[in-house]
């Protein structure tokens, strides 16, 4: 290992980085939040990243991906974070896997024995699956409660999801949850009253099968980073 963590071990210890650098981490989706999640946990020095995501780089994303530029629109998200953390450091493993979250597919995600999931899709029977399967598994998860038509990324909090307050998407995966016998796990959530965007016109795809969520360059990325500082503390012990 080279110089790249140097103050890392200056600020938390050669012990604790220890931990981070023998961690594997799981991250389900590469978008806004995911993105600088990962690129965050890279330059905290986790030292394995399975990144799962089945979508392409698209010129809608450049707004607040990390992995979006004209260069990078059509490939996969995956492999431009893959050469990204490469660059960040090139001892860091990482595996990816070019598909959607489903309940059917979990077997080979859950085969890659994480220490941790970070759990930032979109959509609400992925996120159901996944947190329930990592109940039975014993393996730690935060989930992402969205950040779409929000511009307060101060109102970012992390807590239980027992209890959250305000956030339409808590809500619904309480009561889901409940109905699968879980009570209780760790989620990034804001107590922001959604902005309304209802008749605005995207420019997109007329063929959406459901409305799409405004975004900015500044709300999703402070997800990330919150996400990734819990998870490192949690890996570490901090």
């Amino acid at each position: 290992m080279g110089k790249e963590f140097a103050r890392t071990g200056l600020l938390i210890g050669e012990e604790k980085l220890a931990k981070i650098r023998e961690a594997s981490v799981l991250v389900l989706g590469v978008g806004g939040v995911g993105s600088h999640c990962i690129e965050a946990l890279a330059r905290a020095g986790v030292g394995r990243l399975i990144l799962v995501d089945n979508d392409r780089v698209s010129e809608t994303n450049i707004n607040r991906q990390s992995i979006a530029f004209h260069s990078t629109v059509g490939r996969y998200k995956t492999e431009v974070m893959r050469e990204r953390i490469r660059d960040i450091c090139p001892e860091t493993e990482v595996t990816t896997f070019e598909m959607f979250v489903l309940e059917d597919n979990l077997d080979v995600l859950f085969a890659q024995r994480p220490d941790y999931i970070v759990d930032a899709i979109d959509t609400v029977t992925a996120k159901l699956a996944v947190i329930s399967r990592a109940a039975v598994e014993g393996i730690p998860i935060i989930s992402c409660m969205g950040t779409g038509n929000k511009l307060h990324g101060e109102q970012f909090e992390i807590d239980d999801i027992s209890r959250t307050s305000v956030c339409p998407l808590c809500k619904v995966m309480r009561r889901e949850l409940k109905k699968r016998g879980i009570g209780h796990v760790k989620v990034l959530y804001s107590k922001e009253k959604p902005v309304d965007t209802a008749g605005r016109d995207t420019g997109e795809d007329k063929g959406q099968r459901r409305s799409l969520p405004g975004s900015i360059s500044f709300v999703p990325p402070v997800a990330g980073l919150l996400i990734a500082g819990e998870t490192v503390r949690d890996l570490a012990g901090l």
